[in-house]
């Protein structure tokens, strides 16, 4: 990756998962911790979650993008890196920000794991109740 002084950086999150984006413009390549994206995740859904603001915004091939993703699993990260290269995209052109917004891909998805409560064996599965 080579030094550049105009770089746009971008966190996003997901469940537990983590990721700092950093966007370079250049020639559209994505690494995600020294890998490619079918490297890293090796599945073709995770794959167009991640690339999914760049088709959005029509901005495939115009920046490098840089990731570094940690905590969750993989579809977490997945939805973490979609997160943070929608954010840097806002930051590097300010007109991308209404298909992002539109496309819903700016609003962190606050779904997480619910806990387990006493008494039960998951967060809502009970044990069989029994009459008698």
């Amino acid at each position: 990756m080579p030094p550049s002084e105009h770089y746009y950086n971008g966190t996003g999150r997901r469940k537990n998962a983590v990721a700092r984006v950093r966007l370079i413009p250049g020639d559209g390549l994505l690494v995600i911790n020294g890998k490619s994206p079918s490297e890293y995740f090796g599945r073709r859904d995770l794959e167009t979650i991640v690339t999914q603001p760049l088709r959005v915004t029509d901005t495939i091939g115009r920046f490098v993008a840089s990731i570094k993703v940690q905590g969750g699993g993989v579809a977490g990260q997945a939805g973490a890196v979609c997160h943070g290269i929608a954010r840097a995209l806002c930051i590097a052109d300010e007109n991308l920000r209404e298909p992002l917004k539109r496309a819903g891909l700016l609003t962190r998805d606050p779904r997480e794991k619910e806990r387990k409560k006493y008494g039960l064996k998951r967060a809502r599965k009970a044990p069989q109740y029994t009459k008698r």
